[in-house]
């Protein structure tokens, strides 16, 4: 690595470490590793994963899993290289991570099947559903993890997006796991452009535990990236070291964001409820996932069967704020779609407008989504 590439990750690894420090997991700067985003570094990370330790002859069998429904960028990092991929179901309670149960019973098919799973990708703040795991049922899954010797991937990307501060505690694995056994299979990671920088730029930084296998697992990160030629630009990397430093001006701007979108997702929620549909309550992010199983019969009827009809249908009608569940992994046969907060927020044209309320456009398409999903929902043949 050249003199000012080291330079650079030195002043990121400074920067990040404050970061994961303020949020209770100690961190020194050289367990720090940045990227142009987070897709690279889960794919970098994979590549590592897969080929330490790789049964011999058998290198793609290096297992990974994932919950269903889950990001839609998890997914073609491990294809890519190969990797077998297995989808988890998500507990009721919340999405991002798997049910424990089901969680074990996956690894213990996988292996009677010749594979061999060897990491876990989960959100503490999931995207696709807007929801964040409690800290009891992250405990019941990090535990089953460890004890399966997963390495577990953190995606914490949104977990400063809480809707309230009074709302779900979230958490991470590393300090659930932090002074245990288990500790050295945790890796963290956080794609920045959504949350912390400026318009237009994107950054990932990964944590890597500073003994045993992470440590391993973080130099054979640095040692693919320098392969990739994958460094971030001198502008980008200071934008990053600023963004991780967060300043007061870009936590008041980050907390009111949470609050616009928060304010915007209840208001959806009850909209997709009283029309029929099923949906977690979200908590965190910009999103909400709803579930129209129940008025199969009446989509039916409007020839709707699965959730890439029912996504071109409500795409149409709403906008490009909706997408199918068969995009995050979830049975494309199920009526399951993910909406979108700007779907709302791209109407609050009031300069101090922070929620629906308080914007006529963004009451209006609150009007529409709900009147949409009741009119598809009613039983009456198109």
């Amino acid at each position: 690595m050249r003199r000012t590439d080291d330079d650079r990750a030195g002043t990121i690894g400074a920067a990040a470490s404050g970061y994961w420090r303020r949020r209770g997991v100690h961190t020194d700067p050289g367990q720090v590793v940045a990227a142009p985003g987070a897709p690279l570094l889960l794919l970098a990370l994979l590549a590592a994963v897969g080929g330490a330790g790789a049964p011999p002859g058998a290198p793609g069998r290096a297992g990974v899993l994932l919950t269903r429904p889950c990001t839609d960028w998890y997914p073609p990092q491990a294809r890519l290289l190969g990797r077998p991929v297995r989808g988890v179901p998500v507990p009721a309670e919340c999405g991002g991570v798997p049910d424990p149960f089901a969680l074990l019973e996956t690894v213990r098919r996988a292996r009677a099947e010749g594979e061999e799973p060897r990491l876990l990708v989960l959100s503490v703040a999931d995207d696709v559903t807007g929801t964040a795991a409690p800290p009891e049922l992250l405990h019941e899954v990090c535990e089953a993890a460890a004890d399966e010797g997963l390495v577990i991937v953190s995606d914490e990307t949104w977990r400063d997006t809480s809707h309230s501060p009074h709302d779900t505690v979230i958490v991470s694995p590393a300090e659930m796991l932090e002074g245990s056994p288990h500790a050295d299979g945790v890796v963290l990671l956080a794609g920045l452009g959504a949350t912390l920088l400026p318009p237009g730029l994107h950054a990932g930084v990964a944590r890597f535990p500073r003994q045993g296998r992470g440590r391993a697992l973080g130099a054979a990160v640095r040692e693919v990236l320098g392969a990739l030629h994958a460094e971030l630009s001198a502008p980008v990397a200071a934008a990053v070291a600023d963004a991780l430093a967060e300043p007061e001006p870009l936590r008041r701007e980050r907390a009111a964001a949470a609050r616009r979108h928060g304010a915007c997702a209840a208001a959806l929620y009850t909209a997709v409820t009283s029309a029929g549909a099923l949906c977690r309550p979200p908590h965190a992010g910009r999103q909400l996932y709803a579930d129209l199983e129940q008025s199969r019969t009446a989509l039916a009827a409007r020839g709707i069967a699965d959730a890439e009809a029912l996504e071109a249908e409500l795409v149409r009608r709403l906008g490009p704020y909706v997408s199918g569940g068969h995009r995050f992994g979830d049975d494309p046969r199920t009526l399951r779609f993910r909406l979108t907060t700007d779907v709302l927020t791209d109407t609050l044209t009031t300069p101090d407008a922070s929620s629906p309320a308080e914007s006529p456009e963004a009451s209006e398409t609150l009007d529409r989504v709900q009147s949409v999903l009741a009119d598809l929902t009613d039983g009456s043949p198109q």
